[in-house]
């Protein structure tokens, strides 16, 4: 499963025939069968990487796809949020995170033991209590279309927006997140009990928000990035146009 987890992350194009045939190559004896079993143990399948929740729930109502050509010019103006799972010897566990879509800042995360959609909604509140966005995107999994987590973010006028079935590309920033979060702290980190993700991944975020450079913010950080823009557009607005959603405190 650990070499599962690596190979797919690499290469999350691989379905379980390239992925048995990579696993014998490398000469651990696999088969088919096996590899399909494990495989949807940790809910994975190819090209498309979602633990198993991303199954819209009977009666949920799914949003249409909002971002398509869409331009991201500021903080705030699109959050996106998705699950994946982290191992441990004794199992998985699942993250959710929120993350701006502008500025990549980690906006809250939680981390629990099954896949209720408690989790996500706490992790929402959490993001609330920092900003709202004017769009939130997610997948169609049952966490978020449930009626708790959807009426959460009507209350708060955001716009709510679902990624298509099978469209990989829909969430890709958040995607990204994951095969960072997955290479720079999960498989260099071996979690023996769920306190040790929570305190591996706490601080992971901590130093992805406050201290890793992104090439594409031109080697910023997210949090100088989403903070600033944010008073910028405080400034903008002191001048006379149109007025921006400001954070409840200042970070930097």
């Amino acid at each position: 499963m650990r070499l599962i987890d690596e190979e797919y992350t690499r290469h999350p194009f691989y379905g379980v025939l390239r992925l048995t045939a990579w696993l014998n190559r490398k000469g651990y004896k696999a088969n088919p069968k096996r590899v399909r079993r494990l495989m949807r143990l940790m809910g994975i399948e190819a090209v498309y990487q979602k633990p198993n929740l991303s199954r819209p729930a009977p009666n949920h109502k799914i949003y249409p796809y909002l971002l398509k050509g869409v331009e991201i010019t500021r903080p705030d103006q699109a959050w996106c949020s998705d699950i994946t799972y982290i191992r441990t010897k004794h199992g998985f566990v699942y993250l959710v995170a929120i993350m701006d879509w502008f500025s990549r800042y980690v906006l809250s995360h939680e981390i629990s033991t099954t896949l209720d959609a408690r989790f996500c909604i706490d992790a929402l509140e959490k993001a609330l209590s920092i900003s709202k966005p004017e769009i939130f995107n997610s997948d169609q999994g049952a966490q978020f279309t449930s009626n708790d987590f959807t009426s959460r973010l009507e209350k708060e006028g955001v716009a709510i927006s679902m990624d298509g079935r099978g469209r990989f590309h829909d969430n890709i920033f958040i995607e990204r997140l994951w095969r960072s979060v997955k290479y720079e702290q999960v498989y260099l980190n071996e979690y023996n009990t769920v306190k040790d993700v929570v305190s591996g991944i706490g601080g992971y975020f901590d130093f992805y928000d406050n201290e890793r450079v992104h090439q594409a913010l031109g080697y910023k950080i997210p949090a100088e990035v989403y903070f600033k823009e944010q008073k910028q557009g405080f400034y903008r607005y002191l001048n006379g146009n149109s007025a921006p959603k400001l954070p409840k405190f200042n970070a930097l």
